[in-house]
């Protein structure tokens, strides 16, 4: 019990210490995709050539970090004449390329891996440019688009995008709409960020290191750093865990012995947690949700291998296997102020989520299910009940709507 209580401690100082990260990170993310529209994106990314893969990989960045909203929004505009390839690209940046990301490994594990983000989510981009057309060519896709995926449904949509053309917003319609997007991601991540804490704070002081040192092979060389790039992912897929949520398990493994390439390919590895490639299934068929898993899978392997000798040619690999925790917690210190504007920024946020323009003036919706802030004219899915138009960021969401809708007789 001691050892349990230490660990929801540790997992406590983590979110501490992370807290004005976070805030400063989905504030950055909401404020930018409340000014970026998505139907110009679709039609910038048509093929998989340089240019667009340049695009695809610019407008991930600049999204939504949560690994839902990135396969929901991918899906979405390779339903709407997106390439397969640039949207799979497009997702992959949204969760591995993004600031809040950065900002929380620099933080828990040190600048070396935040840096290893970028040049790692680099060699993955350029490696999925290359495979992904090769062995999940565009038009395989779309031939096994599961069985909802109807003709009708395709016209439908370009219907609605024609009718629903975005609007011009008012200054506090563009704050209400950065909150809107900032509040929703993180309602859309809010487990996932709870869980990983917890889970790597309990990794660290209930799990005995000989189980962590004996499921890491080490001081083989190569063979360490391949098994270890491998099974990263693979402890990825059974943690439930991703996005933001990943960082602090990944600073708990790496403290507990895995290598350098294993934790990116571990972080790189959110895209493959059980939950996605059930989605996936949904989305895109069996097969080709199986095809898709092992490539992302190789992809984030060999990305982590690539980092690793990258960055153990320059010598920047850390010797030390902890993660930088504040020692001081609380008191006068960096920490504890930034958390501070943090939480006055958190209230800023807040009233404008709280206080939208009035109706008709803005372009922007609540998601009913998840609450993930939407633009109404290039929603994912949308829904109507008697007369009322209801938004959402993914076609599962307006399944659950829909089916709360028949259950309750309305």
């Amino acid at each position: 019990m001691h050892s349990v209580l230490e660990g929801l401690l540790e997992g406590w100082w983590m979110v501490f210490d992370t807290f004005w990260a976070l805030v400063f990170g989905f504030a950055i993310s909401g404020f930018v995709q409340a000014l970026a529209g998505r139907t110009k994106m679709r039609s910038l990314l048509g093929d998989h050539s340089g240019k667009a893969v340049t695009r695809a990989t610019f407008f991930g960045i600049v999204s939504s970090s949560c690994s839902y909203a990135a396969s929901a929004l991918a899906h979405s505009i390779f339903r709407k004449g997106a390439d397969f390839t640039a949207s799979m690209i497009f997702m992959f940046a949204s969760t591995n390329l993004v600031i809040e990301l950065g900002l929380v490994l620099w933080l828990l594990i040190g600048w070396q891996f935040a840096a290893a983000e970028f040049v790692g989510g680099t060699v993955m981009i350029a490696l999925l440019s290359w495979i992904t057309p090769r062995i999940l060519p565009d038009k395989l896709v779309r031939d096994g688009l599961s069985s909802h995926e109807s003709a009708a449904e395709f016209a439908q949509d370009s219907e609605n995008e024609l009718s629903s053309e975005p609007k011009e917003s008012s200054t506090h319609a563009k704050f209400s709409a950065s909150a809107g997007y900032t509040i929703g991601d993180f309602i859309m991540l809010r487990w996932e960020l709870i869980i990983g804490f917890l889970v790597a704070g309990l990794a660290m002081k209930v799990v005995p290191f000989s189980f962590w040192k004996s499921l890491f092979i080490s001081g083989h060389g190569f063979w360490s750093a391949l098994e270890n790039a491998i099974i990263g992912p693979f402890l990825a897929i059974i943690s439930f865990v991703c996005s933001v949520g990943n960082v602090p398990l990944a600073a708990a493994l790496w403290s507990a012995g895995i290598t350098f390439g294993g934790v990116i390919a571990f972080i790189f590895a959110d895209l493959i947690s059980m939950p996605l490639i059930l989605i996936y299934r949904k989305y895109y068929g069996p097969k080709i949700a199986l095809k898709m898993t092992l490539v992302f899978w190789f992809v984030m392997s060999l990305s982590g291998l690539v980092t690793q000798a990258i960055f153990s040619v320059a010598k920047r690999i850390p010797l030390n296997k902890s993660f930088h925790m504040n020692s001081h917690h609380v008191g006068w210190n960096a920490t504890t102020i930034l958390n501070v504007l943090a939480l006055f920024a958190s209230a800023g946020i807040y009233y404008f989520y709280k206080h939208p323009p009035k109706d008709g003036e803005s372009d922007f919706a609540q998601d009913p299910i998840c609450g993930m802030q939407v633009r109404k004219s290039d929603a994912p899915a949308r829904f109507e009940k008697n007369g009322e138009l209801f938004y959402f960021c993914m076609e599962g969401c307006k399944e659950k709507f829909a089916a709360s809708v028949t259950d309750s007789g309305n």
